[in-house]
């Protein structure tokens, strides 16, 4: 074995190592950040497989054995990200028609809390004019800041704070029902309420941010999965209209998003029309989808967008949706979760911190939502 058989096997054996770890359920943040950057893996794994070509000559068992190994992962890797591609079935269907009044436009913004650039946010904001805003990251000084929404945005929840996780929400729409909720951890709070839309009709509205598996957050990504499943559980799509909105810390093909979809019967308006990569800012190639906006199938998109840059790490989210009850029939169903993945949501739900373990998860009148 020469020297560039065993490089191109070491660069193999690293490139299977995410594929291998994904296939696993173990909930260590090293092990969930391949979860991340499957694009990037990939494009990895296809330079890998070439540089196989060109070095191996295939006279030996452990070449084949290699490139097939590259080949499985290859084909698992673009499994997961293929239905966000723009060759993929879309999700939700176009909306061709014109009623204002069933619309609902909404700006979702990480802001990074030491950003000092709240002109860019607020410039954005007056040029898209969303009926709703979510801001993410906001502490005092940025509610001092963006202070002058409040004119045109009547109805507000403010909740700053310093560790990260502050959060604000402003509406030109009535909102009313409204809770402040700490589902897992108690310094991690999400928005519930009702939002009324201009022709009446009343939507549920959840806005999260849960704690990223990461060495300097969370060790496990336990806590985050526990949050977003146990939404995702106690949600009712035959009964409400829904939209669930923020940065989740997690990108759309985890096996975690994947069952709250599942859990939910929420829709993605990204499948079929991109990646729409949210985080990190600053870096081109290392980029992937963190901050989702999910809805009922009584909604269809009018449009979707990556925003610009406005100084924080993650590009702000915008969606307009417009509410339309006969898309319920055409609009693509999502996937039933099986039962051993129920079973793997409670018991996710059940490891997360001991906040979480003081609700009554199978008693409706204790329910979180309600």
């Amino acid at each position: 074995m020469h020297a560039g058989e065993i490089l191109t096997l070491i660069f193999t054996i690293l490139m299977c190592i995410p594929t291998f770890a994904s296939l696993t359920r173990f909930d260590e943040w090293w092990i969930r950040g391949f979860d991340f950057p499957r694009i990037q893996i990939s494009f990895l794994i296809l330079i890998c497989i070439g540089i196989s070509i060109l070095v191996y000559d295939f006279t030996s068992t452990w070449h084949i054995i290699a490139i097939i190994a590259l080949i499985l992962s290859l084909i698992y890797q673009i499994k997961k990200i293929f239905p966000y591609t723009y060759i993929a079935k879309k999700q939700v269907l176009k909306y061709k028609g014109s009623d204002p009044k069933a619309s609902v436009s909404i700006l979702v913004s990480n802001v990074l809390t030491p950003n000092k650039r709240s002109d860019k946010l607020l410039a954005l904001v007056n040029d898209r004019k969303p009926d709703i805003l979510l801001t993410l990251e906001t502490d005092e000084r940025w509610e001092k800041e963006l202070s002058e929404l409040e004119e045109e945005y009547k109805y507000t929840v403010k909740i700053p704070k310093d560790n990260l996780y502050g959060m604000h929400l402003y509406s030109k729409l009535e909102l009313d029902n409204i809770k402040v909720r700490n589902l897992v951890q108690e310094d991690i709070p999400s928005i519930h309420a009702k939002v009324k839309l201009r022709n009446g009709k009343k939507v549920n509205l959840h806005c999260l941010h849960p704690m990223p598996p990461s060495p300097t957050e969370s060790d496990t990504s336990t806590n985050r999965d526990a949050e977003l499943l146990m939404l995702g559980r106690d949600l009712d799509p035959e009964k409400d209209s829904i939209l669930v909105i923020g940065d989740l810390n997690d990108v759309a093909w985890s096996r975690t998003t994947r069952l709250f979809q599942k859990l939910s019967g929420l829709m993605d308006p990204r499948k079929g029309r991109g990646f729409f990569n949210t985080f990190h800012a600053d870096y081109f190639l290392l980029r992937w989808p963190l901050d989702h906006v999910f809805h009922t199938k009584d909604f269809t998109l009018i449009e979707i967008a990556r925003e610009r840059n406005i100084g924080s790490d993650h590009f702000p989210m915008y969606i307009n949706l417009n509410y339309e009850p006969k898309a319920e029939l055409v609009n693509e169903d999502t996937d039933e979760p099986a039962r051993e993945e129920e079973e793997w949501a409670e018991e996710k739900i059940q490891n997360a911190d001991p906040l979480m373990r003081k609700i009554e998860f199978n008693s409706p009148q204790n329910r979180v939502l309600t």
